[in-house]
């Protein structure tokens, strides 16, 4: 990981990763064809707008506390085979890609956390590596019920 001289230049990387993910599903939006599937993402994306508005709300003072309980994981994400995002993917293969996402950016929040000092800052950290775990519970269940349920 890389290394950071700052509070100031975690909270910048850790911004532009939400900014990343944020264009991220609102592309993923415009490439599925369902119209259901669409609006999942798009509010994904949304999600992670919130993100960086908490980051940035951090670095004018302002933090969060972490979650009082841990955010189950059914590692389900874990057991998949990464996917290709295309524009024909089907609702399977968004649920991975999402899942792979959310959990790469909790082990980035966690990652950072265990990196910093301050207090203020680890809470927050803590905390938004617990609401992408929350993202990825989401499509976790999501999966269990609809693709694995088929099977």
């Amino acid at each position: 990981m890389k290394k950071f001289g700052s509070v100031d230049e975690i909270l910048d990387f850790a911004i532009s990763r939400e900014e990343a993910a944020a264009q991220f599903y609102t592309h993923l939006a415009q490439r599925v064809n369902r119209t259901w599937m669409q609006e999942i993402f798009r509010t994904f994306a949304k999600e992670e707008e919130g993100h960086k508005a908490t980051l940035l709300a951090f670095k004018e003072g302002k933090s969060l506390e972490p979650m009082a309980q841990k955010v189950l994981d059914l590692k389900i994400g874990d057991y998949l085979v990464d996917v290709e995002v295309t524009s024909d993917m089907d609702y399977q293969q968004a649920l991975i890609v999402a899942m792979k996402r959310e959990k790469a950016s909790y082990r980035l929040y966690t990652d950072l956390a265990n990196r910093v000092e301050d207090a203020g800052l680890k809470a927050t950290l803590e905390r938004l590596a617990q609401e992408e775990a929350k993202h990825k519970l989401r499509f976790e269940v999501e999966y269990d019920e609809v693709i694995l349920a088929d099977n």
